[in-house]
C-alpha cells in the first residue's frame, strides 16, 4: 500500500501538505494543479501492476468524452479515478486516444475508430454522439438503447451490503447525505439515495429528517452533517454517497466533539485513494475502477477489432471495504 511519504516524494511537496490535500482544507494555500498532480499520483501509485500490451497494433484512435467539469474531477477524484484507469486500459492495447469536454463534441468524432463517455450525458448528447460514431462505451452510466455498450455496476445490492451491515451491528437510525446533478435545468435523483430511502422504508425505519441533499462535494458533507448533528434527535450511523461527502463529514463530527466511531459510524462509496488515510480509515464501498477501465476498453476494442454489432450491458461485482469507521451501537458511548 502507498503511503503518505510515497506522495509527497514523488509530488515533490511536503508530506503535511499532501496530507492537508487529501483531506481537503480549505486553509491549504496551494494551487489546483498542485492538488491535481498530488490527486493523481495517489491514484496511479494503486495501479503499480502493469500489464504487457495485448497487441502491437498503434493505429486506433479514440476518444474520452468527460461528462463532468475539471472541478467536478478535482471535488470528487471517483472521476479522476475512473479516467485514468480507462487510460491506463488504452495505452496497455497501445490505443491512441485525445480527451474532450462534452461541450467539444464535433463532427470531428466520425473519423475516430471509437469513442468512450463517462460522465453525465443528456438524452440530446448521447443521440448525437451515436449519430457519429457507432463503436460508443459507456463506463459507469447505465444506457437503455440496446445497441449501445455499457459498463456499470450494481448500485441496488451495493447500497443493501452497507445498509445490511449497519443494521447488523445495531444501527437502526440510519442518515444519508447525497448529492444530485443537474440534466437539462432538471435536477436528477441518485440511485443511492433512491436505493437506500427503499430498504429504509422497507425496514420501517425511514426518518426524511435523516436524509440531505447537495452536491458530491466534502463542503455538502460538512455543512449537511452539521445540520443533522445540530438536532438531538440524530441518527447513530451514516451512509454518505461517496468519500468526498465522508471527508466533509469527518470535520463536521469532529467540530462536534463527536468521535468516530464511538458516537457516530460512517460509511462512504466509491472507495477512493484517499480512504485509506482517513483518520479512521473509512469502511466504504469499493467500486473497482481498474477493472472497470480494462471492461469498458475491452469492449470497445471487441467493435473495432471484431466488428462485433450485438451490444453488451456488463454489471461489475462491488466490496464493502471494512475498516475502523464503524462499531457495534451496543458499544456506542452516549
Amino acid at each position: 500500500m502507498a503511503t503518505i511519504k510515497d506522495i509527497a516524494e514523488k509530488a515533490h511537496v511536503s508530506i503535511a501538505t499532501v496530507s492537508r490535500v487529501l483531506n481537503y482544507d480549505n486553509t491549504l494555500k496551494v494551487t489546483d494543479k498542485t492538488r491535481k498532480k498530488i490527486f493523481e499520483i495517489a491514484e496511479k501509485l494503486e495501479y503499480l501492476k502493469e500489464k504487457k500490451p495485448k497487441t502491437k497494433k498503434n493505429s486506433y484512435r479514440v476518444s474520452i468524452i468527460k461528462g463532468y467539469s475539471e472541478q467536478e474531477e478535482l471535488d470528487d477524484i471517483y472521476y479522476l479515478s475512473t479516467r485514468l484507469a480507462i487510460e491506463k486500459s488504452l495505452k496497455q492495447n497501445n490505443v491512441k486516444y485525445e480527451i474532450l469536454e462534452k461541450e467539444a463534441i464535433s463532427d470531428s468524432l466520425k473519423d475516430l475508430d471509437g469513442i468512450i463517455l463517462t460522465g453525465l450525458f443528456s438524452q440530446n448528447e448521447i443521440d448525437t454522439v451515436k449519430k457519429m460514431n457507432q463503436n460508443i462505451i459507456f463506463s459507469d452510466i447505465y444506457i437503455e438503447d440496446e445497441n449501445i455498450d455499457c459498463v456499470i455496476f450494481d448500485i441496488r445490492k451495493s447500497v443493501r451490503k452497507v445498509l445490511d451491515y449497519l443494521l447488523d451491528l445495531g444501527h437502526k437510525k440510519i442518515g444519508f447525505i447525497g448529492g444530485s446533478d443537474v440534466i437539462n435545468g432538471e435536477r436528477t435523483i441518485d440511485f443511492r439515495q433512491f436505493h437506500y430511502i427503499e430498504y429504509m422504508k422497507e425496514k420501517g425505519l425511514y426518518n426524511e429528517n435523516f436524509v440531505k441533499i447537495g452536491a458530491f462535494t466534502s463542503d455538502c458533507g460538512y455543512r449537511y452533517m452539521n445540520e443533522i448533528l445540530d438536532e438531538t434527535n440524530h441518527p447513530s450511523a451514516f451512509f454518505l454517497a461517496n468519500d468526498s461527502i465522508a471527508i466533509g463529514a469527518y470535520k463536521a463530527v469532529e467540530e462536534h466533539r463527536l468521535s468516530i466511531p464511538d458516537d457516530i459510524s460512517i460509511v462512504g462509496f466509491n472507495d477512493i485513494s484517499i480512504a485509506q488515510y482517513m483518520s479512521p480509515p473509512l469502511t466504504t464501498v469499493k467500486i473497482y475502477t481498474d477493472f472497470m477501465g480494462e471492461t469498458t476498453v475491452n469492449l470497445l476494442m471487441e467493435r473495432i477489432r471484431d466488428s462485433r454489432k450485438l451490444s453488451k450491458k456488463v454489471i461489475l461485482p462491488t466490496e464493502l471495504v471494512i475498516r475502523k469507521s464503524c462499531i457495534e451501537k451496543k458499544a456506542v458511548s452516549k
